[in-house]
């Protein structure tokens, strides 16, 4: 990985061909999960599924995949990304594949859930490789911008492809367009990733220390608990949320949580999956809290209006798909201002951010229900506030590898990844149980009122984004991400003080605050 002490440099166009492979796994494993959005009543027609069932199939694959990122993070740091991300894409390819062939419901459920979790291996080691491929906090900024942008766009051309292929052949064939564009990217990464990009500080361990440095009993406990959790508030848009079905799984969740954290503080920091002292680096928490919203917002939109337009104005699917195209264009655009973090601070542009979903929201609240409201209310809103989720996005992602040592990307990116996928699975959840609770009583499905309360309470979660980030952000960290260069010098500089000459200290002084390495 290093020659003398510095990292190989790779050519730009090396550097773009790599970030262009990393997008498109970005792309394909949204587009597994959004292009069902305009298959899904076709498909849960074909076999027979009812209304409940027919949720598992987008839940299944965001249950196991929001679930599986933090053990797919830690193989990642500890093990090779190059090997976790190649995969990753590799096991998506083929349950595709066999997605498409698959006519039962369980079966195919099952292949949705184990789909999840191909896709939870290919996001922290895309991270970690991109992390590793780019040094330099600006052009690291300006590749993460764009690799999340990927996942905005193909939020929206999820839908747009799945509706074409309802449209003119048929769903099966969603799955095997994802199996085609995943294979040659299998087979791109085998041949032009690196080795010295997907070396880590653990990678170089020997096997049986890698092996103990997984955290397996952290690891199992955690993604145990937040597959019952998830589990719990997935059912409980469907069942009631006094049910046992909901309930026992909701307070066995909580209490393995507790049980994790207890005990990540009992094990040796360096064999922890989650080392506590990981919570205190500066604005790690608060940045998690706020990755909770983009795709919550994002996929909130895609879910409430795709049903509202195809149901009760009768849209077909591709029109329905057209005209959810702000929500692409605008998320792309605002996907390549990560040069922004460079001269204003991530605070602001986070703040700007939640505050133009703000004005999305307050528009969409205050929406007629109407197909003539589409010009005045919807298509502002969209372009708003897919705008700002962007921005909180792009320069959450920027500012939370800012403030932790590079040799945790592959787990920052699980934790960050966890938060966006938690966002939506338990925000959509509560928002579909207030629409139907608000629906109940004010004249079912075909009224607004359901949706202007579940917008209600979306505005209610950005409102309390906005004092977090107000009060709790610290920006004296700004621009300077931390590497664990610095920390191994103070630390050698600690520690080591016999047989060293004072002119020795001040040298060690200048290297851990020097530019470069703050660089």
């Amino acid at each position: 990985m290093h020659v003398d002490g510095e990292p190989k440099e790779l050519s730009l166009t090396r550097k773009r061909i790599l970030l262009v492979i990393f997008c498109l796994a970005q792309f394909v494993d949204r587009v597994n999960n959004t292009s069902l959005l305009s298959a899904l009543p076709t498909l849960g027609k074909s076999m027979g599924m009812t209304p409940s069932q027919s949720t598992w199939v987008i839940s299944a694959f965001q249950l196991t995949f929001a679930s599986f990122l933090l053990i797919s993070g830690r193989i990642s740091d500890v093990y090779n990304p190059k090997t976790a991300f190649i995969g990753g894409v590799s096991s998506i390819c083929v349950i595709s594949i066999c997605c498409g062939f698959v006519d039962g419901k369980i079966p195919f459920i099952i292949c949705r859930a184990l789909c999840g979790i191909a896709c939870a291996m290919t996001i922290p080691s895309a991270l970690t490789l991109i992390v590793n491929m780019f040094p330099d906090p600006l052009q690291q900024a300006r590749a993460i911008g764009v690799f999340g942008g990927c996942g905005a766009v193909a939020g929206v051309c999820g839908l747009l492809i799945g509706a074409i292929f309802v449209e003119w052949t048929s769903y099966h064939w969603v799955f095997w367009f994802v199996a085609i564009v995943a294979a040659p990217l299998a087979l791109a990464g085998v041949f032009l990733i690196p080795p010295q990009i997907a070396e880590t500080t653990d990678s170089l361990k020997p096997t049986a220390a890698k092996w103990k440095s997984l955290d397996l009993v952290g690891v199992s406990i955690l993604t145990i608990a937040l597959v019952l959790f998830i589990f719990a508030v997935t059912s409980g848009s469907t069942e009631s949320w006094a049910s046992a079905m909901v309930l026992a799984p909701l307070i066995i969740s909580i209490l393995m949580m507790i049980a994790f954290f207890y005990w990540e503080t009992l094990i040796p920091v360096e064999k922890a999956a989650i080392p506590p002292r990981t919570w205190f680096y500066n604005n790690f928490f608060v940045l998690v809290v706020v990755g909770l919203l983009p795709y919550f917002w994002w996929t909130a939109m895609l879910m409430i209006f795709t049903i509202m337009w195809q149901d009760i104005f009768h849209w077909s699917v591709l029109s329905s798909a057209v005209r959810m195209m702000p929500i692409c264009v605008m998320g792309f655009a605002m996907s390549c201002t990560g040069s922004l973090s460079r001269i204003f601070s991530p605070k602001w542009i986070i703040l700007t951010g939640l505050s133009l979903c703000m004005v999305a929201t307050m528009l969409l609240a205050f929406h007629g229900g109407k197909p003539e409201d589409y010009w005045p209310y919807v298509f502002p809103a969209f372009a708003l506030g897919s705008s700002g989720a962007m921005l909180i996005f792009a320069h959450g992602s920027i500012a939370i590898f800012q403030a932790v040592p590079p040799s945790m990307a592959g787990t920052v990116g699980a934790i960050f990844n966890s938060a966006l996928q938690f966002g939506s699975a338990i925000g959509i959840a509560i928002m579909t149980s207030i629409e139907t609770s608000v629906e109940a009583t004010h004249g079912g499905s075909q009224e607004y009122a359901g949706r202007a309360a579940a917008f209600w309470f979306l505005a209610g979660i950005i409102v309390l984004q906005l004092i977090s980030i107000s009060v709790y952000y610290d920006r004296s960290t700004d621009h300077k991400p931390k590497h664990e260069h610095s920390e191994h010098a103070l630390a050698h500089l600690s520690t080591d003080s016999k047989g060293k000459h004072e002119d020795d200290s001040i040298v060690a002084v200048e290297v851990c605050t020097s530019p470069q390495l703050e660089a």
